[in-house]
């Protein structure tokens, strides 16, 4: 069965100004897709910022009605004649589509869409080893890599050299350098990187480009699609940026980092390495300097330095930060949410709509929050419980059932469960009901304690539980749990037999307090 298209994420993308060569390329969404979603909200009038309330279901509906599949007829354009022209000042593929599309117009064809057209471009200078000619904008781009020359200093401690890598990063117009130390390749590190980036340029561009890393893209097949690390993709939604990993065996589509990371190795660990470091912090200080020198060192072919060109032409241009830096987290994937509308993490528990009762969802995990997601979509975010805390609810009401159309647990179908089993287990269940802001957050605790009736026998559990209030205010699983398994429940039971009847002036033969005092039950002769 076919995809459906993701309506709502191409406007959220086509709004943020990315074009639908980057859109398909970073998404993994189809161009003709995402030029009939656009086609589509031009003629309804619809944006991302009046369509943000609306479902992925609700948007698919309005936009395709009657989706039917259609096949046209296209006149090809001439890409010998495309790329002969795009040699000349001022000429762009915008501008020669335009132009092919009214000559196809003028001939009554049918001209090919604006995202084919380049794709099939690109296809064609690929089949041909053709180097496009490549201008950059102020403020568009920067790429990003792992140098492949590392760094080292001497652990006096354990006596040893350790390695230090180089995380590197060109802001392609200015060619303004950021190179950071750091002791491990992974994902943490690479995140961390790129934030310290950032704001080391103040500022982010409108592309991050990187290499077929796994601390940022985790598959990127020759044909297919491409799946990129998913908290590296969150990373870059929050700072309103796309990723465009390079294309496969493609190094042209990424000369400036593989550019800045031989002149890193030049003019820093080149200069470098003749010095001893002692400590990754006097490293650190050191590559900091020479970067400092790099990047304020005049330019061989071109006006100024990368620090003038960055301040004078290309600052200004970059997107700003957000207000807010960028919170690291982890996944845990496939937690049910409960029948009390509630998701555990850690032995806490954090509130869910109620709608999705039942279903397998995602966490996101960050030092200070959890966001609750399903298929990628965000649902809940809660502030996160302090480490050592444990059964603990954030809960908001709104997520809760009204009744209406909660189909499996109310309070009152189990408070109607305990009092059937008898008197002493009601009262234990409307404590345990009562113990929480909302009633919804004991289920589980309730169900745990009235599922004993079904391993012990109601009449068992309902004498556990007269016993269990006289003592505790409001007995759990544990305290029941531990008192029918020892057979406490049944001692009692025997006691009371013994005191009723002694009331009434029963006499009772020698073998009966023989078998009283063999079972180690009190007869209250010491009373």
């Amino acid at each position: 069965m076919a995809t459906r298209i993701k309506v709502k994420r191409i406007l959220e993308l086509l709004e943020k100004d990315l074009s639908a060569n980057e859109i398909a390329k970073t998404y993994s969404i189809s161009k003709h897709s995402i030029h009939a979603v656009r086609a589509r909200a031009s003629e309804l009038g619809i944006s991302y910022g009046n369509a943000k309330e609306q479902s992925e279901e609700e948007l698919y509906e309005l936009f395709f009605p009657d989706r039917v599949c259609s096949q046209n007829i296209y006149l090809l354009p001439d890409y010998e004649y495309v790329h002969k022209e795009l040699r000349k000042v001022g000429v762009t593929l915008k501008l020669l589509h335009d132009e092919y599309a009214e000559d196809c117009r003028k001939a009554g064809k049918i001209a090919v869409g604006y995202s084919k057209f380049c794709k099939d471009y690109g296809k064609f200078t690929g089949t041909r080893n053709f180097a496009n000619h490549i201008i950059h904008k102020p403020g568009d781009r920067i790429e990003v890599d792992w140098s492949g020359p590392t760094m080292s200093y001497y652990d006096r401690s354990r006596r040893k050299n350790i390695t230090v890598y180089l995380f590197v990063a060109d802001l392609v117009y200015s060619r303004l350098a950021y190179v950071e130390p750091t002791l491990r390749m992974d994902q943490m590190s690479w995140m961390n990187c790129s934030i310290n980036m950032w704001e080391f340029y103040g500022g982010v561009s409108r592309i991050i480009v990187c290499d077929n890393l796994k601390t940022g893209v985790i598959a990127h097949p020759q044909e297919g699609e491409i799946v990129l690390n998913s908290e590296y993709e969150a990373l870059a939604s929050y700072y309103q940026t796309a990723v465009l990993p390079a294309a496969v065996k493609a190094p042209r589509q990424k000369n400036s980092t593989e550019g800045t990371v031989g002149d890193i190795a030049s003019s820093i660990i080149a200069k470098l390495r003749n010095r001893r470091f002692y400590s990754f912090q006097d490293l650190s200080d050191a590559v900091s300097q020479k970067l400092k020198e790099h990047n304020e060192a005049p330019f061989e072919k071109r006006g100024g330095s990368r620090i003038e060109v960055f301040i004078n032409e290309e600052k200004d241009c970059l997107r700003p930060l957000p207000a807010v830096r960028y919170e690291i987290g982890e996944w845990v994937y496939g937690r049910k949410v409960q029948l009390n509308s509630h998701v555990q993490f850690e032995k806490n528990f954090y509130s869910c709509p109620h709608e999705y009762i039942g279903r397998k969802v995602d966490l996101r995990v960050t030092p200070s929050s959890v966001s609750i997601y399903l298929d990628g979509e965000r649902l809940k975010t809660h502030p996160r419980f302090s480490p050592g805390l444990s059964n603990r609810y954030r809960t908001d009401g709104i997520d809760l059932p009204n009744g209406s159309g909660f189909t499996e647990w109310t309070p009152e179908r189990i408070l109607s469960w305990a009092s059937s089993i008898g008197m002493a287990t009601g009262i234990a269940i409307s404590r345990i009901l009562e113990s929480r802001d909302y009633p919804e957050q004991s289920f589980n605790s309730a169900l745990a304690v009235l599922r004993l009736s079904k391993t012990y026998s109601a009449k068992r559990l309902e004498t556990a539980c007269e016993m269990a209030i006289r003592t505790i205010y409001s007995p759990r699983y544990a305290h029941l749990k531990a008192i029918l398994s020892s057979g406490q429940d049944e001692l009692y039971m025997t006691r009371i037999t013994v005191n009723a009847m002694e009331a009434k002036g029963c006499l009772r033969g020698a073998d009966y307090y023989r078998n009283v005092i063999d079972k180690g039950v009190d007869d209250g002769s010491d009373r």
